[in-house]
């Protein structure tokens, strides 16, 4: 198998995304890929970060333990899983922000032809979680990525119940079991699929 470089980048407000993408990065790791675990910036004022305990609590947590997102770990990858909790139907905004900072890597083409896989939470069972998995979906058509979604490819995938993308409801609690399992198969394909992709090229070049 090919060696692939896998960026996962998230935004979590509370902690839920943030365990979902530890889970992500378990699989890709156990598919064998070079994996950067980063969050994006929170760019919430910080009275508001303030205002909920579990926010700011999370935000301290995970200021000195996991890097921040940059275009250097999307240049660097050969695929990429995005993470965001749902809002209003869509990607949180801190995500958007930073996904909206990718213009000029992808008007040199350096975003096309990687896989792109992504997963979310919403603190209720319909809550926008297919929304928010599917509006990521319209980014990465624009920069010519590769959508791998985990489909019905795995046992864990029918108890989950989710083919876009992992999602988790926050309402029930943290992740358990089924959402773990489902975010670490997604990974793993993710990752097998890039590696197919590269020794391909690599094959025909």
């Amino acid at each position: 198998m090919e060696s692939v470089n896998a960026a996962i980048i998230y935004y979590s407000a509370t902690g839920t995304v943030h365990a979902l993408a530890r889970a992500v990065a378990e699989g890709a790791e156990e598919a064998g890929a070079y994996v950067r675990l980063r969050r994006v910036a929170e760019t919430a004022p910080p009275e508001a970060v303030d205002a909920r305990p579990e926010w700011a609590r999370h935000v301290r947590d995970t200021a000195g333990a996991v890097g921040e997102a940059s275009l250097d770990d999307l240049d660097w990858a050969d695929a990429v899983l995005f993470g965001t909790p749902t809002r209003f139907g869509s990607p949180a905004g801190q995500l958007r922000a930073f996904l909206d900072t990718a213009g000029p890597l992808w008007f040199q083409g350096k975003l096309a032809d990687k896989v792109y896989s992504a997963f979310t939470a919403s603190n209720t069972a319909h809550g926008g979680q297919e929304s928010t998995l599917l509006a990521l979906g319209n980014t990465f058509h624009h920069w010519g990525g590769i959508i791998v979604p985990p489909g019905y490819t795995d046992p864990v995938q029918f108890e989950s119940g989710n083919p876009y993308g992992t999602s988790h409801v926050a309402g029930d609690g943290p992740p358990g079991d089924v959402a773990l399992r489902a975010a670490r198969h997604q990974a793993r394909r993710a990752v097998t699929t890039a590696a197919h992709l590269k020794a391909g090229r690599a094959a025909t070049a």
